[in-house]
């Protein structure tokens, strides 16, 4: 049985001092949620304060990129390993923003995952479709690509020690959200696409939903059979909102 997984994304928001004030009301709010997992992945800066505050608790921490090389003259990368010296047990790969905003391909995307990979970390794998995907009718084409290109670079086997998360672009952010047939309907897609290549692997994929998920809809998004948890944007810089969501990942007495 896959274990539900509900992963903070802070995008580029936080101070040491609100990120102080909102962990210290998440830490204890979470702390009875024991049959499901957390995490919250952070600005670079603040990975120390993560190691420091979140040790010994039952949120895990991790960051929302890395670079594509190994070390070296690459100004202002941060590599694999660096975040493994940090504690991180997660790194979002391929989000959205990094595709759409800086360009990264889904080759580059490839080689991050891997690098994450062999450096111990647990890539959560972001694919979705833009908005004009979607009314083109090339949703499905488009995340088989994006995961397609990950299982060509690594093989379909890395996927066992990775989590997707499959995000709308078109719902991130803006209010949107996909129904929760409609979120079915890709995760069920990705899952098939997967167990095309291994059954086994794609039976205990965590696959997460990542388009404004909020405490009003968690409960219903989870309840699908293909929707393994959440990738949470704004509500999880709110301690009450977040603590409902992982709440609603809890499984039931």
């Amino acid at each position: 049985m896959r274990v539900k997984l509900v992963a903070g994304n802070w995008k580029m928001n936080g101070s040491l001092a609100s990120n102080q004030g909102l962990l210290s009301a998440i830490i204890p709010a979470i702390a009875p949620f024991s049959r499901m997992k957390c995490a919250v992945c952070v600005p670079f800066p603040y990975l120390a304060q993560m190691r420091q505050m979140l040790g010994g608790s039952n949120i895990a921490w991790g960051a929302q990129d890395l670079c594509e090389f190994d070390n070296g003259a690459y100004t202002g990368g941060v590599s694999a390993s660096m975040l493994a010296d940090f504690g991180c047990r997660y790194v979002l790969v391929g989000h959205s923003e990094r595709r759409g905003m800086f360009g990264e391909s889904d080759e580059v995307v490839a080689v991050k995952f891997g690098k994450a990979l062999a450096a111990g970390l647990t890539p959560i794998l972001c694919i979705g479709e833009t908005l004009a995907e979607r009314e083109a009718g090339v949703t499905e084409n488009t995340v088989a690509r994006q995961i397609d290109a990950v299982i060509a670079h690594s093989g379909v086997k890395a996927l066992g020690q990775a989590v997707v998360a499959y995000e709308p672009v078109w719902a991130i952010g803006t209010g949107k959200t996909a129904t929760t047939e409609q979120a079915q309907m890709v995760h069920a897609f990705i899952r098939g696409r997967v167990a095309a290549a291994d059954e086994e692997v794609a039976a205990a994929l965590p696959i997460l939903y990542g388009g404004s998920v909020k405490a009003a809809n968690s409960a219903q998004l989870f309840a699908m059979p293909d929707i393994d948890g959440g990738l949470i944007g704004g509500a999880s810089l709110i301690a009450d909102e977040f603590a409902v969501i992982c709440r609603s990942a809890q499984p039931a007495d």
